[in-house]
């Protein structure tokens, strides 16, 4: 278990942690640092994010890099029916071939289900709510050219390309709800994860469209704003697909390509450094940090303080049908976990240690979540707020990075569509 990593000298110099097996200390020194460690929620029922907690993004927070996108939601719907088995939530799709003719755009994984459900109530018609035509009156609006499930249609006089977008198989999907005709799928063929039976949402409660949120990068090849450190896949808010999900398999492809950029890039800087120093005294530091929840006599379990977020992030109208009273409400009680609840986990052994850091961490993200949130007075593809639904061209250009400044803060800014970060 990773909890720490170490900057010396204004540079990142190695990372820190311990074995759950017997609890030894490990401290790694090292030139360059490459995070890979994906993206996170809030532990939710019915999607494979249940086990990662935003752990690499809040360590490099803690030691000044800019997080961005955590004002963007994946809307990941899972199954009415044992909603907790993950595996089973994603129909068979691990043994399913990889296509490679697909030209479609898509708007996946975004909030009209979820405001859908705000709206009417529950339960849902079975189907993929998340990829219906057209806009919502009152609710999320549909950028233009994503009310084509099948992809854009093809241009006049378009030819033999046209008649090869026309012969494309169907969109898996239900029966009926396949984009293209009333047949749906052929036989066997199975719909997108969570897409089939009767959805929920907030399967993937505390997670943005992979991509759209994670460390900053400073430039083309994976750097941050901390010397020295990198990040790829969904530990790096790239952007590569925006703040929506377009494209299946879009994540994957963009993960491999990230972390080739940025391997080539830390041994380019390592090559250029000696190896970091770091003192007695930090490293000191960091221990009694790490193993401060096990040395707690009084306090609070982890599953507890996990519990009480979960009850006040996950909740549809706070965490995706959002509006300043309900946003700033739940962070009062952020805040109270962050001063009060943080600082008193406490651990009765090494699995329990583990938990208390990723609790830790899930509160930070928490807090990431809803100022991004607040500060964003828009809608705007996977962020839709029932105070401000429209999009905001003439003030919202920008994505949102934060950073904590030298007393601790937690600060926002914004950084422009069209150039690197300052």
């Amino acid at each position: 278990m990773v909890t720490h990593l170490i900057k010396h000298a204004g540079r990142i110099a190695g990372a820190a942690g311990f074995t759950l097996d017997d609890g030894q200390r490990v401290q790694v020194a090292a030139k360059s640092v490459i995070l890979c460690t994906g993206a996170g929620g809030f532990k939710p029922n019915g999607f494979p994010i249940c086990d990662l907690t935003h752990d690499g993004s809040v360590m490099a927070y803690r030691i000044g890099a800019k997080v961005t996108g955590k004002e963007w939601n994946d809307g990941h719907p899972g199954q009415s029916e044992h909603p907790a088995a993950c595996y089973d939530g994603w129909h068979g799709m691990f043994a399913r071939k990889p296509g490679v003719t697909g030209v479609g755009i898509r708007h996946d994984l975004g909030v009209e289900m979820n405001y859908l459900a705000y709206v009417n109530g529950v339960p849902l018609p079975p189907g993929p709510p998340d990829r219906m035509l057209g806009n919502l009156e009152g609710g999320p609006k549909r950028p233009e050219g994503f009310d084509h499930p099948q992809g854009p249609p093809p241009p006049p006089g378009a030819g033999r390309l046209a008649d090869a977008l026309d012969d494309r198989p169907p969109m898996p999907g239900p029966a009926g709800r396949s984009g293209r005709g009333p047949g749906g799928p052929p036989e066997g063929d199975r719909p997108p994860p969570g897409m089939g039976g009767t959805p929920v949402g907030g399967s993937s409660a505390g997670m943005a469209i992979h991509k759209s949120e994670g460390l900053v990068p400073v430039n083309e090849r994976c750097a941050s704003n901390i010397p020295g450190l990198y990040a790829a896949g969904d530990a790096l808010g790239s952007y590569m697909a925006g703040a929506i999900y377009t494209q299946i398999g879009s994540s994957l492809a963009g993960s491999a390509v990230q972390g080739a950029v940025a391997g080539e890039a830390a041994v380019e800087f390592s090559q250029g450094v000696p190896m970091p120093s770091v003192t007695a005294e930090k490293l000191v530091q960091v221990e009694r940090e790490m193993l401060a929840p096990l040395r707690r006599e009084a306090g609070f379990s982890p599953a507890w303080v996990t519990q009480t977020l979960q009850g006040i992030m996950i909740p549809n109208f706070v965490l995706y049908i959002k509006k300043e009273s309900m946003l700033k409400a739940a962070l009062a009680y952020i805040e109270e976990l962050r001063d009060h609840h943080l600082p008193m986990l406490r651990a009765s052994d090494l699995h329990e240690l583990r938990l208390a850091h990723e609790t830790a961490n899930m509160i930070l993200s928490a807090e990431m979540k809803l100022r991004a949130s607040l500060m964003r007075k828009e809608s705007r593809c996977s962020h839709f707020r029932l105070d401000y639904p429209d999009m905001d061209e003439a003030n919202w250009q920008a994505w949102i990075n934060i950073h904590q400044d030298t007393a601790g803060t937690m600060q926002l800014e914004k950084q422009p569509f069209d150039r690197w970060p300052a």
